[in-house]
């Protein structure tokens, strides 16, 4: 069985869940918890699965694979069924756009990981880390709310009238927008697209308070 080292709360994490859940894939997941005694993941144990401390990690009983985006390239190369990816080169360039302008212009600036280092090494306080994180999600968010808006391939999910791998990224990172309060008034077709995604079940099983490890 496929082991995921997860925390409930990774968005990184997240995105992964739901790609495993959308194809069907049965996993042991591995709670990695990212602030007690510390942070789990700085435990040598941890760090000789994933060198930069980071989750997901994706055991496979042989391999252990790191970064979210790998990992879901990963399961759509080895289980095909249930595609995550559209079928042209064009298409596919397209949600990985999506996903990418999500997992690294968006989700880096606001990693646990960066905002902690505001604070610990530039005093700044916790309003002003906030509005740090609101900014970039903010800009980051309106630039794929065009992205998806101004496309005719746009449907009903990210790409299509099937949820895919663009979708198994924006999820975790409204959900993670919403927690900090971020404004999402003046992005309509995100808030459609994730509205619609939060209704299947794959979404839903894998969604923060549904997770073991949950708080």
């Amino acid at each position: 069985m496929l082991k995921l080292y997860t925390y409930f709360r990774s968005s990184a994490a997240y995105r992964v869940r739901i790609a495993l859940n959308l194809k069907g894939l049965p996993y042991e997941a591995v709670p990695v918890h990212l602030v007690r005694d510390g942070g789990e993941q700085n435990q040598p144990a941890y760090r000789a699965r994933s060198p930069l401390g980071t989750v997901p990690a994706l055991e496979t009983g042989e391999r252990v694979f790191t970064q979210s985006l790998a990992i879901i390239e990963y399961l759509e190369e080895i289980y095909p069924q249930l595609a995550l990816l559209p079928a042209s080169a064009e298409s596919r360039a397209r949600v990985r756009a999506i996903a990418q302008t999500i997992a690294c212009d968006i989700h880096p600036l606001g990693n646990l990981r960066v905002l902690n280092y505001l604070t610990r090494e530039f005093s700044v306080t916790p309003e002003k880390k906030n509005a740090w994180y609101r900014h970039w999600v903010n800009e980051g968010l309106l630039a794929v709310e065009k992205l998806l808006a101004d496309d005719p391939r746009t449907g009903t999910f990210c790409h299509g009238e099937s949820a895919g791998m663009a979708d198994c990224c924006l999820v975790p990172q409204v959900f993670n927008a919403r927690r900090f309060n971020c404004p999402l008034d003046a992005m309509p077709t995100i808030r459609r697209i994730v509205d619609t995604c939060e209704q299947l079940p794959a979404f839903q099983k894998a969604a923060p308070a549904n997770q073991p490890d949950a708080e």
